[in-house]
C-alpha cells in the first residue's frame, strides 16, 4: 500500500518557512547593526533555510508516491533531489562564510563589532526558534519517512550550534571587548555548515543511485518461511525501507501447476509487505528442478 504524506510535509514546510523568515530578518538586522561578520554569516546560513523550505515545497509537490505511465516506479526521487539541493545551498553558504572571513583578516583595520544586551536577548530568542524547528521537522520527518524534512532538520540543527557559537562570541565582545572572536568563530560556522551538507549527501545519494535497500540474506530468510518455497535467489532491492522498497527475485516453488505457484508467490509478497511495507515485489518463478545457490543478484564468477 502506497502512503501519500505530502500534505503533512507541506504543512510542516510552510510553518518552518515562516519561522525561518523571522529568524533571517532578526539575524540580518542585528548583523548589520553590530557589524558582526560571524552573525552575518549565520544570517546567510538562515537565508538558505528559507530557500530550502521553498525548494522542499516544490519537490514535495512533484514527488507523488503514486506511479503513472511516465513514472511507473512513482516520483519519490524528486524529494531526494530536493535534499541534494539543500546540500548545494550549504556548500555555497560555506564558501561565502570562508571568503568573508579571509577578506576581513586581510584588512589592515577591520571594522569593530558593537553589541548591546538587547541584541543578545534577541539572539537567544532566535536560538529558541531554531531548536523548535529542528526537533519539530525531525520528529515529523521520521514519522512520515520524509528525507526532505529530515535533511532540513539536520540543516537547522547546524543552525543551532552556529547560533550558540555566534552568541558566545558576541558575549565575549560585549563583556571583554575581544573583537578577534568574531572572525575566529566564522571558521567553525563554515565547518558546521559543510558537515551538515555532507550528511545530507551521504543519506540521499545511495537512494538516487539505487543502492541496496535490504540485505539479500534478510529477504531470503523471510521468504524461506513461506510454505511451498524451495529456494529463492538472484535477490535485489532498492528504495528506502518505510518509504518505498522494490524487490526482485527468482523463486523455486513446490508446485505442479501455475495456480499453485501463483498462490505461493502471493504468500511471499504478503510476507514481504508485512515486514518491509510499502513494498512492490517482482517474482520470476522457475522450475522445481532448477538449482542455484547465488542469493544476491551479481555476475557469476568467470
Amino acid at each position: 500500500m502506497v502512503v501519500d504524506n505530502r500534505g503533512v510535509i507541506r504543512r510542516v514546510l510552510l510553518i518552518t518557512l515562516l519561522l525561518n523568515l523571522v529568524v533571517m530578518v532578526i539575524k540580518t538586522g542585528i548583523g548589520l547593526t553590530t557589524g558582526s561578520l560571524s552573525l552575518l554569516a549565520d544570517a546567510l546560513h538562515s537565508v538558505t533555510d528559507s530557500a530550502n523550505n521553498v525548494l522542499g515545497l516544490i519537490t514535495s509537490w512533484l514527488s507523488s508516491p503514486h506511479p503513472d505511465r511516465d513514472h511507473p516506479y512513482g516520483h519519490h526521487k524528486f524529494e531526494a533531489i530536493g535534499a541534494l539541493g539543500i546540500a548545494a545551498f550549504l556548500g555555497i553558504a560555506c564558501f561565502e562564510i570562508l571568503q568573508s572571513a579571509l577578506e576581513r583578516i586581510l584588512q589592515a583595520k577591520p571594522p569593530e563589532v558593537n553589541v548591546s544586551s538587547i541584541e543578545l536577548w534577541l539572539m537567544l530568542g532566535v536560538l529558541g526558534i531554531n531548536i523548535f524547528v529542528a526537533f519539530y521537522e525531525r520528529r515529523v520527518g521520521l514519522r512520515v519517512g520524509s528525507p526532505i524534512l529530515v535533511a532540513d532538520a539536520y540543516h537547522t540543527m547546524s543552525d543551532i550550534w552556529v547560533t550558540i557559537s555566534v552568541i558566545a562570541g558576541l558575549v565575549g565582545i560585549w563583556l571583554g571587548g575581544w573583537q578577534w572572536l568574531d572572525v575566529v568563530l566564522a571558521f567553525p560556522v563554515a565547518i558546521l555548515v559543510f558537515w551538515s551538507g555532507w550528511k545530507v549527501l551521504k543519506e540521499n545519494v545511495p537512494w538516487l543511485v539505487d543502492e541496496i535497500a535490504i540485505a539479500p540474506e534478510a529477504i531470503y530468510e523471510t521468504v524461506m518461511q513461506v510454505p511451498g518455497v524451495i529456494n529463492c535467489h538472484a535477490i535485489s532491492s532498492r528504495g528506502v525501507v518505510g518509504r518505498q522498497v522494490f524487490i526482485e527475485m527468482h523463486l523455486i516453488v513446490d508446485a505442479i501447476d501455475v495456480e499453485t505457484a501463483h498462490e505461493i508467490t502471493e504468500f511471499v509478497e504478503a510476507k514481504l509487505e508485512e515486514r518491509y511495507a510499502p513494498v512492490r515485489t517482482t517474482i520470476h518463478v522457475e522450475p522445481k528442478a532448477y538449482r542455484s545457490n547465488q542469493i544476491s543478484y551479481e555476475l557469476e564468477d568467470r
